[in-house]
Parts: C-alpha cells; sequence; structure tokens
C-alpha cells in the first residue's frame, strides 16, 4: 500500500508540498503557496489545530490517517478544487465560515477595512443603523459589518438563492438571525425602501478577457459570481447607478473591483473615486459619497 511509505506529518507534507508544485497549481484562496496550502490540507483532514503544525511533525500516524490525508492531497492535485471547498471552511481574518461550491470562496479586501468601521470615513460607528451588502455570496461580509456594527441591521442580498442558503448557514452559526436580514434580489430589485447609512459590495468584477484566462481553480466557482461583463463593470455600473437613492444623506458607498481599476477609473473617473487603502494597496476599493453619487 502507497501508505506503507508514509509515517508522519512531515513525510505527508513534504510530498504534498512537492506534488502541489510539480502540478503548478493555484494559489488564489487563501494560502498564498504549496507549502502552507498543505500544511492547512492536512492540520484540517487530521483534525489538528491549525496553528500549531511543529509539535505534531513526527507524530505517527495510523494507516487510515494517512489515507485520508492523501485522498485530500490527491483530490487538490489532480481535480484542483480550491481548499476552501475540500474542507468546506474559509476564514477572513479571525471568521471562520462555512463554504460549498453553491459560492465563490469568502476573500475580499474589504474585510481588511471592517474591523477599523471604514476610517476615516465613517466617524460614529454606533451611529451606522442600516447596512445594506449586495452580491453577499456566503454572507461573510454581512456577518462582520454585523459584528461591528452591534446597532446596525444589515440587509444581505445575492440573487442566488444556492448562495443565500450558504449565508443562512453562517448567519446561524454566528447567531445573528435577528440582525442580518438575507434577501433574493437582482441587486436592489427586492431590497426594502429605506435609507441606508452605508451600502457595501464585492460584486462580480471580472472582465471578459480575464475571465478568458481564469485558472482551473477558479472554474469550479460559481461563474456568475466573478463574471463581470465585457469591462468587468456591467454589475458595478448597477450598483452605483441606484445607490443615490438608497443612502442616507451622508451615506457612503464601498466597492471592491479588485485589479480592475482602470475600467472603473473608464467608468467612474468623473465621479471623483476615493481609493481605500488595503494591504494590496491603493487600487482595489473605492468610495462614493452620497453627495457625489446624486450629481
Amino acid at each position: 500500500m502507497m501508505t506503507t511509505i508514509f509515517a508522519t506529518p512531515r513525510d505527508l507534507l513534504r510530498y504534498a508540498t512537492t506534488r502541489f508544485n510539480t502540478e503548478k497549481l493555484f494559489f488564489g484562496h487563501g494560502s498564498a503557496e504549496a507549502f502552507d496550502e498543505a500544511a492547512y490540507l492536512i492540520l484540517h483532514t487530521l483534525k489538528l489545530p491549525l496553528d500549531r503544525l511543529d509539535p505534531f511533525l513526527d507524530a505517527r500516524l495510523l494507516p487510515e490517517e494517512i489515507q485520508r490525508v492523501l485522498d485530500v492531497i490527491e483530490r487538490r492535485a489532480t481535480e484542483r478544487v480550491p481548499a476552501a471547498y475540500i474542507t468546506n471552511e474559509a476564514w477572513l481574518g479571525t471568521y471562520q465560515f462555512y463554504v460549498d461550491e453553491r459560492t465563490i470562496v469568502p476573500r475580499s479586501y474589504i474585510a481588511e477595512l471592517i474591523p477599523d468601521y471604514f476610517a476615516p470615513w465613517v466617524n460614529n460607528p454606533e451611529g451606522i443603523a442600516n447596512v445594506l451588502e449586495l452580491c453577499t455570496g456566503s454572507g461573510c461580509l454581512a456577518i462582520m459589518m454585523a459584528d461591528a456594527f452591534p446597532d446596525a441591521q444589515v440587509d444581505a442580498v445575492d440573487i442566488s438563492p444556492d448562495a443565500l442558503e450558504v449565508a443562512r448557514r453562517n448567519v446561524e452559526t454566528y447567531k445573528l438571525e435577528d440582525r442580518v436580514n438575507l434577501i433574493q434580489s437582482d441587486l436592489y430589485a427586492n431590497v426594502p425602501l429605506k435609507k441606508y447609512d452605508l451600502i457595501v459590495t464585492n460584486p462580480p468584477y471580472v472582465n471578459s478577457g480575464s475571465m478568458s484566462r481564469l485558472p482551473q481553480e477558479y472554474r469550479h466557482e460559481p461563474q456568475i459570481a466573478l463574471d463581470g461583463g465585457v469591462d468587468g463593470m456591467d454589475l458595478v455600473r448597477r450598483i452605483v447607478a441606484g445607490a443615490a437613492e438608497r443612502l442616507t444623506d451622508d451615506g457612503l458607498l464601498i466597492v471592491e473591483i479588485g485589479n480592475e481599476k482602470a475600467f472603473a477609473e473608464a467608468a467612474f473617473g468623473d465621479m471623483g473615486l476615493t481609493w481605500l487603502t488595503t494591504s494590496q494597496g491603493d487600487d482595489m476599493v473605492f468610495l462614493l459619497t452620497a453627495d457625489q453619487l446624486k450629481l
């Protein structure tokens, strides 16, 4: 049996790292490199703490444990399935979320801005009463915003009923059913007629040229959640166009557009976009005020 050539997590870690690098896997769903992803998958499969690899590296494993890890390594290497779909788990900061193929793997630069309450643009976090998140997917940003703004009601919208089922599971896990309202809607269509202090969205924004070149890992995700049309701005245009009538007088629209800054500037540059700073620089997330949107 193949398991006889492995004895410890160290053996499996070396094998998985080499296998992932040989297969030229793409790492864009949480891990940055083959070693990190191999360590995560091994620790998760063995039900070990994800932040403590060293104490277990030379532990002797049972044959059935080795086989379970090998099965996971094989699936990741041959099917190129994102690790999050294998483990049904994704992390944003300190927040853990359930995820499966009904929604894209949670990843957002907006998540970096929430713990600081979108400072300095939100100068009174306690005054945030209503938040709208469009294209919520797994519900991760809605949950994080409900946690950051404890007096706020959060309406979380997605066109996909399947994605909303995943979001519902996460909302229930965090016991936020009374504060996060999940709505099936094509953007604003079914959203309550009220004013929001914040409209936040990480919409589909990948342009057609980039869609045709996506790594295979991204092909496992719902394409409707990625495809933003020819210039990536199809949904963003609709979001921007409808935001003014949904915002309070001092409300804010915050939009993530990933690597599509050039297209965003071409579409909305005359509105005076403010680019927010994230770990990847100043070109991933833009902000517009209610006043700018009314012009």
